[in-house]
């Protein structure tokens, strides 16, 4: 396979554009996760509350999608910048590929568009119909416009992970074929892993954020109202948490027949065999290759990889050491798992707790709510160690298989100078919109919201 190499590679630049790079994607995918999973939450809840006539459930819609504004403004700065970043730091890859990801950029760019549109009427029509149904109706070009968007950007990463839709000459990529480029082998699998653990974190972000008002609630009267939003989180985070696991089962056999290299790194497996262990935490003498405190599940890698604990699992050993992924990325693997099954654990025992009645006393029980306060932050760093996982993990890999990283990164000066720039853009960014959202919200206790919306609506009990 082609390669494109650049003389005098100078890994000072090499190592900033990458670290620029990466903490740019750290702090957007925070951003970019509450803009696709916040839509449905506030959908869901306005459908409840006209369905049931509560007007708690409505108030749940117009506080949560008043908050969603403002991280929408922060993750157009953040999205932009990655935008400018990928011309700045990575010119060799656009020169040979900017015009294969062209296409999903620019529908990227529309479904924000549509998003936006359809979000500034969602906001501003409140009460403007006189069928209820109406206003929830155009939730769903909002929940479409960030789904979408998701789909479009993660097409652009799956295309670097599996390039496919060229043909490959004199360093160039032609003959392009721009669908499928765009629907290449890895896009259906990815998309539905990002978009269902999106969904899950702002759930769980959700439920945190009730179960801190149940502790420290200052409000008596907003008491129903945040456990009504626990509830509704709860439930939701434990069934996107299942789609969540089910879509790193279907990550893990696609890595093992398109990947292998990956899947081997992640687990640490070195050499080829069947009834592979599945390896858990532990730590790694590199130049030994031993693994020592790992917790080993006998042919569970095996049965992950292809439903048969008897498959054949390719290691580490059948891979050039130049071509291997770093081997920090089991870590990544480890804390992203345990963040999810915490997750799940957490939000499991709540949903118990509503179903059987003798747990109904821990259902709002300070075990139970500082258990879901953890799970916010918990589903927010699976997200980010989901992500350097997957990022690092393609290493050496700019563009699998014909495009290096080192080969693929400026050689310009002053990186270090823009890369402390940009990190303090990110800390006014990150501080600026924290404080606004805690003061939207601080000194408004919900239950005048809830009044309010009762004599509007006299028809809401």
């Amino acid at each position: 396979m082609s390669q494109i190499k650049i003389k005098g590679d100078n890994m000072d630049s090499v190592e900033l554009a990458r670290f620029l790079t990466a903490m740019t994607l750290a702090v957007h995918i925070i951003f970019a996760t509450i803009g696709v999973g916040m839509p449905l939450m506030f959908a869901i809840a306005e459908f409840l509350g006209i369905r049931n006539n509560d007007p708690k459930y409505i108030t749940l819609a117009k506080r949560w999608s008043k908050g969603y504004t403002i991280t929408v403004a922060v993750g157009v700065v953040t999205g932009t910048i990655i935008g400018l970043q990928l011309s700045l730091l990575w010119p060799t890859f656009m020169q040979m590929g900017g015009h294969v990801i062209a296409l999903p950029l620019f529908m990227e760019t529309f479904a924000f568009f549509f998003e936006a549109i359809f979000l500034s009427i969602y906001l501003y029509t409140w009460d403007r119909f006189k069928n209820k149904w109406t206003h929830f109706w155009i939730s769903i070009p909002v929940i479409l416009g960030g789904s979408f968007s998701a789909f479009f950007i993660t097409a652009v990463n799956s295309f670097m992970n599996t390039p496919a839709g060229f043909e490959m000459k004199n360093g160039k990529m032609i003959n392009v074929e721009p669908w499928a480029a765009m629907f290449n082998d890895s896009f259906l699998v990815r998309s539905f892993h990002v978009v269902a653990t999106a969904l899950m974190t702002m759930a769980f972000v959700l439920a945190a954020v009730a179960a801190f008002k149940l502790l420290k609630n200052k409000f008596a009267q907003d008491t129903e109202y945040h456990k009504k939003a626990l509830k509704l989180t709860m439930i939701l985070g434990l069934i996107f948490t299942l789609g969540s696991m089910l879509a790193g089962d279907m990550s893990a056999k696609f890595l093992h027949k398109e990947q292998p290299e990956k899947l081997a790194a992640y687990e640490w497996h070195f050499d080829t065999e069947s009834k592979a262990d599945l390896v858990l935490f532990g730590t790694l003498d590199e130049k030994t290759q031993e693994v020592s405190g790992a917790i080993k599940i006998p042919g569970v890698l095996s049965f992950l990889a292809d439903n048969n604990f008897n498959t054949k699992v390719k290691g580490l050993d059948e891979f050039p050491k130049e071509l291997r992924p770093p081997m920090i990325v089991h870590y990544y693997f480890d804390l992203m798992v345990f963040m999810g099954v915490f997750c799940m654990v957490v939000s499991g025992a709540y949903v118990m707790t509503l179903v059987f009645k003798k747990l109904k006393k821990f259902t709002y029980s300070k075990a139970m709510l500082y258990g879901a306060l953890l799970t916010g932050p918990a589903a927010l760093l699976a997200i980010e160690f989901g992500w350097f996982l997957t990022e690092q993990g393609r290493q050496p890999w700019m563009v699998r298989g014909y495009l290096k990283v080192a080969d693929a990164a400026t050689q310009a000066g002053g990186l270090t100078l823009v890369t402390v720039l940009f990190a303090l853009l990110y800390i006014v960014l990150i501080v600026t919109s924290s404080y606004v959202l805690i003061r939207m919200f601080k000194h408004k206790p919900a239950y005048k919201d809830v009044e309010k919306l009762k004599q509007e609506r006299g028809d809401l009990s």
